[in-house]
């Protein structure tokens, strides 16, 4: 793997495997919609060509993707794009990648799991029952129709810098501002959050592992946390004495009376009354060691990030 083009580069994971691979002398193709963006995240750093444009022209992607061995799918769209964006998205670079011969890394969720028994392994039958889980599988189907060598890597939740449309996003950040904070979900349920920065090294050791192709493989998280211990933990640790209130599916669900994303949110609420943890034996074997992040150090890099960025 001599070149990657990554598509979402400006997101959360994105970024991360930006910085993942400059840092292993890999040349990077970023490619976002804002040119603006691009250069002020990446304009620095010496390994990555930036260039905009639009995931959805296919021609923008071929023109950018020129001379990549590899294609990291990294985008993301607002819940109330997916019937209309995904699809497109998604043929879009694989059509690329049969032209240039090039491999393709999809950075997928859990959705296509659907209501699974925890810790889920790889090879368990998906059983979708969202419209977002049977959209996932879709996708799936249609990397592994494609005959291009692809690596699927399941994800949790993630947190981290630049990932800003999380569930945990706004928590952290009505933290750091010491406003009143929600917890997406019921507070005794244990949940699995991904640190970026974790994902991005996990993925980059499959992808330069030739044994990982046409495979599926689950991304675990560092954070296993209740939101009643995340509560404690920031009042430990970053001295935030409110309480984080739970955000129900009661509370989601009028929202969404307002609100396109809320509204589309709602279905998703299941898995914070039954949390998907993913089992990630299968990555354990073939990497030896996977990259976990402890706790306190992924958040409070999290939350400095916060502070210090125009987010706030």
């Amino acid at each position: 793997m001599k070149k990657v083009f990554i598509a979402g580069a400006t997101g959360g994971i994105g970024s991360a495997l930006v910085a993942e691979l400059t840092s292993r002398q890999i040349e990077v193709i970023a490619f976002a919609r804002t040119e603006a963006t691009l250069k002020e995240r990446f304009g620095e750093n010496a390994r990555v060509t930036c260039i905009a444009g639009d995931v959805l022209k296919d021609q923008d992607v071929l023109k950018a993707a020129q001379g990549a061995d590899t294609i990291m799918h990294a985008v993301s769209f607002p819940y109330e794009q997916w019937e209309e964006k995904h699809m497109p998205c998604l043929e879009n670079l694989l059509k690329v990648a049969q032209q240039m011969n090039s491999r393709l890394i999809m950075l997928d969720n859990i959705y296509a799991y659907g209501r699974a028994m925890s810790p889920v392994k790889e090879e368990v039958e998906k059983r979708p029952h969202t419209k977002k889980g049977k959209k996932r599988l879709e996708m799936e189907r249609l990397i592994k129709n494609s005959g291009v060598p692809y690596v699927i890597a399941h994800i949790p939740d993630v947190f981290g810098p630049y990932a800003v449309n999380t569930v945990l996003y706004s928590t952290l950040q009505a933290v750091v501002q010491n406003k009143k904070a929600y917890f997406v979900g019921r507070m005794d349920k244990t949940r699995e959050f991904a640190y970026t920065p974790d994902v991005a090294k996990a993925v980059v050791a499959l992808a330069l592992n030739e044994e990982s192709y046409n495979q599926h493989w689950n991304i675990p998280g560092c954070l296993k946390i209740t939101g009643d211990a995340l509560q404690s933990f920031l009042h430990e640790q970053f001295n935030y004495r409110k309480k984080l209130k739970p955000a129900t599916t009661r509370m989601i669900a009028f929202l969404g009376l307002f609100s396109p994303f809320m509204r589309e949110q709602k279905e998703m609420m299941y898995l914070t009354e039954a949390p998907v943890i993913v089992d990630s034996e299968k990555l354990q074997k073939m990497l030896g060691h996977i990259p976990l992040t402890d706790t306190r150090q992924s958040l409070t890099e999290t939350i400095h990030w916060i502070e210090t960025s125009k987010s706030l």
